[in-house]
């Protein structure tokens, strides 16, 4: 068994959210997760309950700070009768260069859950979450380095 060299695990402040070819800088935290779905399955002559695989849910939140109002305009676009919901793509990284590797995550069918008009704390940058579902994804590569 090979121990763990510490300095080779991935640290977090290398992680990097695009969005239509842009670097997305004020993103402090981003995750992507997809749910499995399963049926229970009662089966004769066990106690055991098996699970039949039904389908997938992709969820996911990007947080950071509030610079423009350019993603509420984006998202808000569904408030027209004339545009439907916004769904775009978006583009997670994670690259730190003592890590044994870096990859990057492309999240398909990206639509958000909220409309994110106004919050604010006096003595406080404003920040803002944003909760999406996806309907798809790819790993792009995996860059084994060192």
């Amino acid at each position: 068994m090979v121990a763990l060299d510490a300095s080779r695990t991935i640290n977090g402040t290398f992680g990097e959210v695009w969005h239509d070819g842009v670097w997305l800088t004020n993103i402090k935290s981003a995750e992507a997760t997809v749910e499995i779905n399963k049926e229970e399955i009662q089966r004769a002559g066990t106690r055991w309950v098996a699970h039949k695989v039904t389908g997938l849910s992709g969820t996911g939140t990007i947080n950071g700070y509030r610079i423009t109002t350019e993603m509420i305009d984006r998202i808000g676009q569904i408030k027209d009768d004339t545009q439907g919901a916004y769904t775009t793509e978006i583009l997670m990284k994670l690259a730190d260069p003592e890590s044994f590797g870096a990859y990057r995550v492309r999240l398909k069918g990206v639509q958000f859950d909220s409309i994110p008009l106004m919050n604010y704390e006096v003595g406080s940058i404003v920040e803002e979450e944003l909760s999406f579902t996806f309907t798809g994804y790819d790993i792009l590569d995996f860059i084994i380095e060192g």
